[in-house]
């Protein structure tokens, strides 16, 4: 019946589709009237909490109702840089509105030229293109002033969707050269399953099941930390979350909860 199954996750990314599209129209109508008036970061707060009611609909009418876990983590009135495991592109609908508070993601500059989205897309993002010094040099300088705001700042630090059979792959050094120069704790993000729901092998292709983001507790920075104790503090207590879970492998290798 594999071809069933093939079918059917054609059939459900149109379906995902057509009510992101739905959906995303409803949401830029009080994002243009109550949101880009205003200043930052009133402005991000503003776009976060309406991101979060947006994607608590669209996820459940695709049948993918998000889990959060470990919210109690960021102490009031303290902003954090999030990294996150990246397995998919469902990955930033699922981690940016579960983070409480405003906050913005790093993302590709390119996806911002799509008519209509990228809107949306560049509201909530810091965009980089990673084939260009420059830019990557800019969106660092951007990164910062996003913690200065008082936001937090969620990065994927492995760079690129993970597809390998691994929980995670390595990190790279931006963000934990980030909490260096700002001092800021870090608290890691374990998304679970979105690689299930859009697998990489796959194109066009979308399955419904239940998501869930695990906030673990923050790493702060020590005087003695150096870029890579950070970077390594947080893929050892990502990868250990993983271990700990009750998990198995599906037929296609995907790590599931």
């Amino acid at each position: 019946m594999k071809w069933v199954k093939e079918i059917f996750g054609r059939i459900w990314a149109v379906w995902a589709i057509i009510i992101f599209v739905i959906t995303m129209i409803i949401f830029l109508i009080p994002v243009a009237i109550f949101c880009m008036p205003l200043e930052e970061p009133k402005r991000t707060h503003r776009f976060i909490l309406y991101s979060r009611i947006w994607m608590a609909v669209y996820l459940r009418l695709i049948l993918c109702p998000l889990t959060v876990r470990g919210k109690e983590n960021f102490a009031p009135g303290q902003n954090y840089i999030v990294v996150c495991n990246h397995n998919a592109l469902m990955d930033v609908p699922v981690s940016s509105p579960a983070i409480p508070g405003g906050n913005k993601t790093i993302a590709k500059a390119e996806l911002a030229k799509t008519p209509i989205f990228g809107i949306v897309y560049k509201m909530g993002s810091v965009l980089v293109d990673r084939k260009n010094d420059k830019s990557r040099k800019e969106s660092y300088m951007k990164m910062r002033k996003v913690l200065e705001m008082g936001l937090h700042m969620c990065i994927y630090p492995e760079g690129t969707r993970n597809k390998s059979n691994e929980p995670l792959k390595a990190f790279h050094d931006g963000a934990f050269r980030l909490a260096i120069d700002t001092r800021k704790a870090i608290i890691p993000g374990v998304i679970f399953n979105t690689k299930k729901v859009m697998p990489h092998n796959k194109s066009f292709y979308l399955l419904p099941h239940p998501l869930r983001i695990d906030f673990l507790k923050p790493i702060e920075v020590g005087e003695s930390d150096t870029v890579d104790t950070l970077r390594d503090k947080a893929f050892k207590v990502m990868w250990e979350h993983y271990g700990g879970m009750e998990r198995w492998r599906d037929g296609s290798g995907n790590y599931c909860v």
